[in-house]
This record gives C-alpha cells, sequence and structure tokens, in this order.
C-alpha cells in the first residue's frame, strides 16, 4: 500500500513517480506495459495547489479544457479534442466518448444530476456520509467499449466547516492522466464548497492500479531531474457565492472559441477576475492551436494571476526553441 500526503501538485507528482520507478510491479495488462503499485492513498492538503510549476507537466490548457467538457455535460469528441487529441483513440463511433464524465455527473441514467443531488443533500444535512458519485456503472462491463470510467466514486464530507473529498479509481496512469484527474476533481471540490458556502479541505485520492507506462518512463524521468517542486504556489480561491452562473458564462464562450470566432472579453462584463483569467487561457489556448503566437503576448498581459503568465511563457519558450 503506497500512502503519500503532500501540500503540492508538484510535491505529490514527484514522490509518485519516484516509487512507482523504484518499486512498482512490472506488469502487462491490455494497453501495455507498465510499473503498478496497487492499493494507493495520495492526499493533496492544499486543493488549490493544483496546477504543476514544472516544465514538462505545466498542462493547464487542456486541464481546464477537460473541466469545462465535464461541467458541459457533454461526451462530444469533438469538444475535448480541441484540448486532447488523443480522445480519438477511445471513441467506438468517431462521435461520442462512451466513458466521458459529463453526462454521467449531470444526467447519470436519464434522470439524476448527481451534483446538483450532493449539493442538495449536503444543504439539508451537514453531517451526511451518502453525497456520493458514481461514476462507473455496472454497464459499462457489459459490452466492450474503447473507453469505460477510470473514476468509480467520488465522496464529499463536511467537516469541521470544511468540505473534504475522496476519489477511488479502480485505474490511473501518473504521467498523464494523474495531474489532470487531480486539477479537474479538486476543481470540482472548490466549485461545490463554494456553492454550499463552506471552506476547502483536504483531498484524498485513491487508487487501485496506480501504474506509469514504459513509454512514459523516460518522460517522467526526465520530470524528476527538473527537481523536487516544492514551491507552494496555488490557485487563486473562487469567489464567495454561487459559481455556476459564471461557469455557465464561462462555457457559452468556450463554445463560441472551440468554434473558431473571436471574441472581445470586455464586453463580458458580469466575468470575476477569477473567471476572466479562466476565459483569457483559453483565448491563449485557441491562438496557440492557430500558431498565432504573436497574438499571445498582448493577452497574456491581461493575466491577473501571475502564476498564469509564467505557463503561458513556459509554452511558448518551449515553441521557439
Amino acid at each position: 500500500m503506497l500512502s503519500l500526503k503532500a501540500k503540492t501538485l508538484d510535491d505529490l507528482l514527484y514522490n509518485v513517480l519516484k516509487s512507482l520507478i523504484e518499486e512498482g510491479l512490472d506488469v502487462n495488462p491490455t494497453k501495455g506495459k507498465n510499473k503498478e503499485i496497487f492499493g494507493a492513498c495520495l492526499v493533496l492538503e492544499n486543493p488549490r495547489a493544483r496546477l504543476s510549476q514544472t516544465e514538462s507537466k505545466g498542462k493547464a490548457f487542456s486541464a481546464i479544457g477537460e473541466l469545462l467538457w465535464y461541467l458541459s455535460g457533454s461526451n462530444n469528441l469533438d469538444f475535448i479534442e480541441y484540448y486532447l487529441t488523443k480522445y480519438g483513440d477511445y471513441s467506438d463511433d468517431g462521435k461520442t466518448i462512451h466513458g466521458g464524465y459529463g453526462p454521467r455527473f449531470w444526467n447519470n441514467n436519464n434522470c439524476d444530476n448527481q451534483i446538483q443531488n450532493i449539493i442538495d443533500l449536503l444543504s439539508k444535512k451537514r453531517n451526511s456520509r451518502r453525497a456520493v458519485i458514481q461514476l462507473f456503472d455496472s454497464s459499462d462491463l457489459s459490452e466492450e467499449y474503447n473507453d469505460i470510467p477510470c473514476t468509480c466514486t467520488m465522496q464529499f464530507v463536511i467537516r469541521e466547516g470544511a468540505l473534504k473529498m475522496s476519489v477511488y479509481m479502480r485505474s490511473n496512469d501518473a504521467y498523464i492522466g494523474l495531474p489532470h484527474d487531480i486539477f479537474c476533481f479538486t476543481m470540482l471540490q472548490e466549485i461545490i464548497a463554494r456553492e454550499l458556502g463552506v471552506e476547502l479541505a483536504e483531498y484524498y485520492h485513491f487508487v487501485g492500479s496506480l501504474h506509469l507506462y514504459d513509454n512514459s518512463l523516460k518522460l517522467a524521468e526526465g520530470y524528476l531531474k527538473e527537481g523536487f517542486q516544492s514551491l507552494n504556489v496555488e490557485m487563486p480561491k473562487i469567489p464567495d457565492g454561487s459559481p455556476f452562473e459564471q461557469i455557465n458564462l464561462v462555457l457559452e464562450i468556450e463554445k463560441t472559441l472551440r468554434d473558431g470566432k473571436v471574441i472581445d472579453i470586455d464586453n463580458y462584463k458580469n466575468l470575476t477576475k477569477y473567471w476572466k483569467d479562466i476565459v483569457l487561457l483559453l483565448q491563449i489556448h485557441s491562438k496557440f492551436k492557430a500558431k498565432d503566437y504573436s497574438s499571445i503576448d498582448s493577452l497574456k498581459k491581461q493575466l491577473i494571476y501571475i502564476d498564469y503568465e509564467q505557463i503561458v511563457e513556459d509554452k511558448l519558450r518551449r515553441i521557439r526553441l
């Protein structure tokens, strides 16, 4: 059993990858050879320290894109391929991703809005232990699909006025999947905490098969050589109050950008500073995809959160090398 606790995502990733390289058992399942530790408990003490500060793992754009895919309730391939092109390998019909979390969050079995259900439950019963979201379903084993959820359940509890979250995953790719999962899930944790009017507590990530594929081994070793990234850098706090009106506006803007249209962010007067930064990152991502690097500098200067600016500069530098 691997048990690790850290204040930042980078601290956690460093120790996870080091443990897998040194202690992982060589296995060869369906998707290729890997080093595996079966049974892991990873604790992120500060869920806002969810973005990697390293050169190789600074994946803010794709992580934000995946989060918005979940929040939109969509499992459409064209949405997520805009941010993560490899998702096309996991579609059964070239249009959707069977295991996409969006419909499972918002319209599970065509009747349950699971996110709203747990918000309603914890609003009425602050000490409840029943606020559980189920993503993996028994029907996922009834047929062969190219993609089924790696995440089985999410549980939310309020303790001492703060929201804790625990996630159980049947399988987790430590190099590629884990950073995205922690980003998206801790963002969901904070969104729900804001909706409930409580503070943010620790995030617990339980994994059955935690693994590192052989084809990611050299990349993981390169990440470790970047140094122990113990910078306690955290994202700003989501503003108090219900965040869903802002999220819906961001989703509307995201769709406009993904459709190849241009926006003027100054036209969106209702955006708070927090969500304006997220939209600016979406704009910058669209410019990266169009290879319009000259426009990125002016957008970058509008970012309020300085660490986002550093992430953009790092990506520009890697492209220009």
